[in-house]
């Protein structure tokens, strides 16, 4: 339970903020802090096991069948991620509480911020596959919201956009990399997925399995050929890319590599996949970071290099290069996390991020400038600071491969090249900003030190900087092998932590790329000039016209698919179920199979006949409008009778009851329309639809024919066998109805509902002009409600009502039922306003078909609920036989409550859509809203 309120809590406490807003920014922040400090407060109870080797789990079965459950999982690797995820989004709300304005929605903010907490830990803690997807796809979701937050600003709107696009495409990847490793194992849970590593490995499906896993880590974690969004992500608030971008989102990426390291690693496919991109990725992010002039975006490409290391180092496959990634994982998250939070510091306190313009803030802000050149020198790798360790660990394993057999060199001389340019644009950060010059030109001048708790978060990264760097031994060991252990799956390799090791071929790889990125830097104004010689090339601008281009593309499949026209579409869906029919039919030896076909009688023929003319008779009169609803009324009356001449007695009286209602809805409709449907349709158009509806009409018979003379087992059994014992009705129609698919009709009986609210929508306020006469001319009659009509009517309602209680009550053992019912008493009130009126009715009723149909939704709903009070699955319906003195014994079904949630919302929605539609024709003056 500790698992699930961990993951919980931030959800939970992202409803907060917003309420919080109007009593001040510092009280919002604090709230906002509640939920992420009482989740760090539950992960550290649980620190003594997880050092201890054990892995807590939290099994709840969800979709048993689709192998889904929610399952969470804590070990040591879980451990270190939600430990980042809490204790660095603790430090960013201290600090965002200070960036953000006093005009921004910091409710709005810290909400959105919580969600995305939310969303991370699902990831990093969940046990079943399947259930990390849905977090992963939540994390790309919530940080679009984020990185969008100023959405006013077009580069905001744009990164977000790009970010979305690229990370949501990976995650589709990985979701069929997921499905495929499901098939492989026969499960989705971690614990059997990473114990299954040699069967993974051995499948035909491996190769492509891994490589849509990979597409889902590189887009998350901005790996090569996927980097281009990071940089643009920067238009981002800074407490967003302090925590996005450097302990949490781009970090998804490579825990997912680290999770499913016992299962996927091994092969050469692994290291080359993933080491070549690493490895492209860490010396193109290097290189780049040293020529950009804006603050975050040297952070960006900086950012883009670290996690190229960590995948490359993921990517050399042995058990020391995995303890390495995991090391740096830790150190890259406190030295970035501050000089984002540093940058944003400048930024805040200067009006600009542009280091050519913000230089010598050494003199106005010193505090600032040595919490920034700390963090900045552990990025570089230098002795005392804690990336010096994971980066001497880093140059040590790239020595240790050689799977590119002569070639092997490239790897450390790639790794010691990334690392000048690490070198080089971190002194450029630290001299340039802090030194070199006075600065010019500022937004805000004098430049100042930020609030004092706006440094705080800054100061304890940077602590943690210098604590792990000179004390790896008693600060970060135990997470570190609690962690690398759960990554590896296995025994952790011996390794030291020390800060001396003697002079070896990685120390001289750390002193050439110290001494190389000092003089890279003295000497970069030649590198500069050749670099603004370059083409200039925008990946957003490249990314947009990408997008504009597939818009093109897709509005021009639409527009030949989708043009407005009704028979283009269905020209289109029929013309391609044909072909699926045709496709399906045609390995058959034969049509006609092994069963026998129901005698025909010359009854049931000669009902089949007139169908088939009605058919033909509505096609021939369909442009005389009224002619062709009749035909089409005889053919709805015939397939009423055809349900009841083969026993649906259920389907018989609703086709029936329907049929009436569909029939006074067109009606209604056809009021307003010309009597005639001009012909619009070439003599082509026609050809067309004739051969499709002939050629569909045919293999339609024929599909049904091949099924119907072939046998086959259905459901239909399993109904009978269980309608009494499992529903207590005799009635399977209805039982199937409220019982065993209760859940599919509250959904229709919702959406049936939506559908009235929505035409009630549209027609309220709509008033038409009243026809005067038939196309021929005639006036109309002056009498609009005719006297025997009126006084039938009046005679029929009691008893229509009556009969329409007595189906309700049967329905659940004979014919009848809530469906039924309801559609008997909308066509007697309807009948009552069309023979007296809608004025007649109002003054008698005063109906409230919205709230009607509302309440019979909730009713619906809360009968279901109410199967939980007492352990059972939703819409678990009970009954039990009852004995009454002069009435016996008779049964009573709480699926009887959920009929009658079904019998409220047809009355209410069929006479909420009929009567506001027959009331259009009113003038203002008469007409009056039906609520």
């Amino acid at each position: 339970m500790i698992l699930a309120l961990i993951v919980a809590l931030p959800f939970l406490g992202a409803l907060l903020p917003p309420l919080a807003e109007r009593l001040g920014r510092t009280f919002c922040a604090s709230v906002a802090a509640l939920a992420p400090l009482a989740g760090l407060i539950l992960l550290l109870t649980q620190t003594s096991a997880v050092f201890g080797g054990e892995t807590l789990k939290l099994v709840v079965p969800w979709l048993p069948g689709f192998g889904l459950s929610f399952s969470l999982r804590l070990d040591g690797l879980g451990y270190l991620f939600a430990l980042l995820i809490l204790g660095i989004g603790l430090l960013v709300i201290l600090y965002a509480r200070y960036y953000l304005s006093k005009e921004e929605a910091s409710g709005r903010f810290f909400a959105f911020l919580l969600l995305f907490m939310g969303a991370m830990l699902g990831v990093v803690l969940s046990e079943n596959l399947l259930l990390m997807l849905v977090f992963w796809e939540l994390t790309s979701l919530s940080s679009f919201l984020l990185i969008g937050f100023w959405g006013h600003r077009s580069d905001a709107r744009k990164g977000s956009r790009m970010a979305l696009a690229v990370t949501g495409g990976g995650g589709l990847a990985l979701l069929a990399g997921v499905l495929l490793i499901g098939h492989i194992v026969g499960s989705f849970e971690l614990s059997q997925v990473l114990a299954a590593g040699e069967q993974i490995r051995a499948h035909a499906l491996y190769p492509l399995a891994l490589a849509l896993v990979l597409l889902g880590a590189f887009t998350k974690s901005a790996q090569f050929p996927f980097h281009f969004w990071l940089p643009h992500a920067m238009a981002a608030p800074t407490p967003v890319s302090a925590y996005l971008h450097s302990a949490t989102m781009v970090k998804a990426g490579v825990f997912l590599l680290a999770r499913l390291y016992p299962a996927l690693s091994g092969s050469d496919l692994w290291f080359y996949l993933v080491s070549l991109s690493g490895l492209a990725t860490l010396l193109i992010g290097a290189g780049m970071a040293l020529f950009q002039h804006d603050l975050k975006g040297l952070l960006a490409y900086s950012t883009i290099s670290h996690l190229g290391l960590i995948t490359l180092l993921f990517g050399l496959d042995s058990p020391l290069s995995n303890v390495a990634a995991v090391f740096h994982i830790i150190n890259h998250a406190t030295f970035k996390a501050s000089l984002f939070m540093a940058a944003g510091i400048i930024d805040h306190e200067t009006g600009s991020r542009d280091m050519r313009l913000i230089n010598g803030l050494w003199k106005y802000m010193p505090h600032t400038a040595v919490l920034a050149m700390v963090a900045s020198l552990a990025m570089a790798g230098v002795p005392l600071l804690n990336g010096f360790l994971s980066k001497e660990m880093f140059f040590g394993e790239t020595l240790q491969q050689d799977l590119l057999g002569s070639f092997s060199w490239v790897v450390p001389a790639a790794a010691t090249l990334a690392g000048v340019f690490s070198v080089a644009y971190s002194l450029r950060f630290v001299h340039d900003v802090f030194f070199n010059g006075e600065p010019a030109t500022l937004a805000k001048f004098p430049p100042h030190e930020p609030p004092r708790y706006m440094k705080v978060p800054v100061e304890i990264l940077v602590a943690l900087c210098l604590l792990v760097g000179m004390l790896p031994g008693l600060t970060v060991a135990p997470l570190l092998a609690a962690a690398a252990s759960a990554s590896l799956g296995g025994v952790l390799p011996e390794y030291s932590l020390s800060i001396w090791h003697g002079f070896n071929l990685p120390l001289a790889m750390s002193v050439v790329a110290l001494v190389g990125g000092v003089l890279v830097y003295v000497l970069r104004k030649p590198l500069f000039r050749w670099y603004a010689g370059l083409p200039d090339t925008d990946a957003k601008e490249v990314f947009e016209q990408q997008v504009q281009r597939v818009t093109r593309v897709a509005r021009g499949i639409t527009g030949l698919l989708e043009n407005g026209s009704l028979q283009r579409s269905l020209s289109w869906l029929l013309g391609s179920a044909l072909v699926a029919i045709a496709v399906y039919l045609a390995p058959l030896p034969q049509i006609a199979g092994e069963r026998p076909l129901t005698p025909l009688d010359g009854i049931t023929g000669l009902g089949l006949v007139v169908l088939g003319l009605s058919g033909v008779l509505t096609a021939i009169f369909h442009r005389q409008r009224l002619i062709a609803l009749m035909v089409l009324g005889v053919a709805g009356l015939l397939v009423a009778l055809a349900f009841a001449r083969f026993s649906a007695p259920d389907l018989a009286l609703t086709q029936l009851v329907v049929e009436v209602v569909t029939l006074v809805l067109l009606i209604l409709a056809l009021y307003y329309l010309p009597s005639r449907t001009p012909g619009e349709s070439s003599s082509l158009r026609g050809l067309r639809d004739f051969i499709l509806a002939c050629g569909f009409g045919v293999m339609v018979a024929l599909l049904a024919y091949a099924v119907l003379t072939r046998p086959y087992d259905g459901i239909a059994d399993f109904f009978l066998a269980n309608a009494v014992s499992g529903g207590g009705g005799t009635n399977v129609v209805n039982v199937i109805l409220v019982d065993f698919r209760g859940f599919d009709t509250l959904g229709e009986i919702t959406v049936l509902a939506i559908a009235a609210v929505g035409i009630y929508a549209m027609l309220s306020g709509l008033h038409l002009t009243n026809p005067t006469c038939d196309p021929q001319g005639r006036r109309w009659a002056h009498a609009k409600h005719p006297l025997i009509l009126e006084t039938l009517s009046r005679l029929l309602l009691p008893l229509a009502l009556l009969i329409s209680v007595f189906v309700f009550l049967r329905g659940h053992n004979l014919p009848g039922g809530g469906f039924i019912a309801g559609l008997i008493t909308a066509v007697a009130l309807v009948l009552q306003y069309i023979a007296s009126g809608i004025a007649w009715v109002e003054r008698r009723m005063n109906p409230r078909y919205q709230r009607m149909a509302g309440a019979g939704v909730m009713i619906a709903g809360l009968t279901g609920l109410g199967s939980w009070a007492f352990g059972r699955n939703f819409l678990t319906s009970a009954f039990g036989h009852f004995e009454l003195p002069l009435v016996g014994e008779f049964e009573l079904a709480t699926a009887m409550l959920f009929d009658l949630g079904v019998y409220l919302t047809v009355v209410g929605s069929t006479l909420l859509m009929l009567v506001n539609l027959g009331r259009v024709s009113l003038s203002p003056a008469v007409s009056k809203e039906i609520h």
